[in-house]
């Protein structure tokens, strides 16, 4: 039976919770292989040595700008800073999807929000010309109440303007949502818009993160836990 809030009673930490919001990189989808290869494809090209996967994974949820700084050793400010920063994209585009996949245990997480009337979406800064084409080609766009990336609002994250749009979209105001990421700025947005906040640990955190610095509400080692702390299983 539904509460008068429209969903089967999920609540976090006391609240009522009608929407869950995803960060997408590291905490919805596990992009880093595809990532991963874009950068070392676009390391080769220019005569470098490509890195091994366990490098490159910490620097997946910082973009792109984070990873051509890891791959090659510069700051944006190098003349060929950019020109590597398109390259890599442009492999990225053409390769999205070739091994990119949920977390294990989030299709089970999604499905259950689903049943409960629980609505869900992304807000991710990935620009929409990248997370257009991931959402589809994991068949979730459909299913998603809302989708809010980079350059949706004129701010991205760590900014709250994205996941108070995103609420919008979804009619469901930020007090009744959980944001859950696996950034510093993901947390550092949700507080700031005003939801619960959820730490993803499973994510693409590196050695010198401190996430319980962050001011989470909660964090999680694995995507199906997200349900307890809704008390949905």
């Amino acid at each position: 039976m539904s509460d008068q809030n429209g969903s089967d009673g999920a609540r976090f930490h006391g609240r009522p919770i009608r929407l869950v919001l995803f960060d997408l990189d590291g905490t919805l989808a596990d992009t880093a292989p595809d990532l991963a290869y874009a950068l070392n494809q676009t390391l080769l090209r220019h005569g470098r040595e490509a890195l091994p996967f366990e490098q490159i994974r910490p620097h997946v949820s910082h973009g792109g700008i984070a990873l051509i700084r890891a791959g090659f050793g510069i700051e944006p400010g190098h003349p060929e800073f950019q020109r590597y920063r398109d390259d890599m994209l442009a492999i990225y585009q053409d390769n999205i999807a070739r091994h990119t996949a949920l977390f294990p245990g989030m299709e089970q997480v999604l499905i259950q929000l689903e049943h409960h009337a629980i609505g869900w979406g992304v807000v991710t800064n990935k620009p929409a010309w990248l997370t257009d084409p991931l959402m589809d080609s994991m068949e979730l766009t459909r299913r998603a109440a809302c989708i809010v990336s980079g350059d949706t609002t004129p701010n991205s994250k760590p900014h709250p303007g994205p996941i108070l749009y995103a609420c919008q979209e979804a009619g469901i105001p930020p007090q009744e949502c959980l944001y859950i990421g696996d950034a510093e700025r993901d947390i550092s947005a949700g507080r700031a818009a005003g939801t619960c906040t959820l730490t993803a640990l499973f994510g693409y955190l590196n050695s010198t993160d401190q996430p319980e610095a962050w001011g989470a509400d909660d964090n999680i080692a694995l995507p199906i836990q997200i349900l307890e702390k809704l008390g949905l299983k």
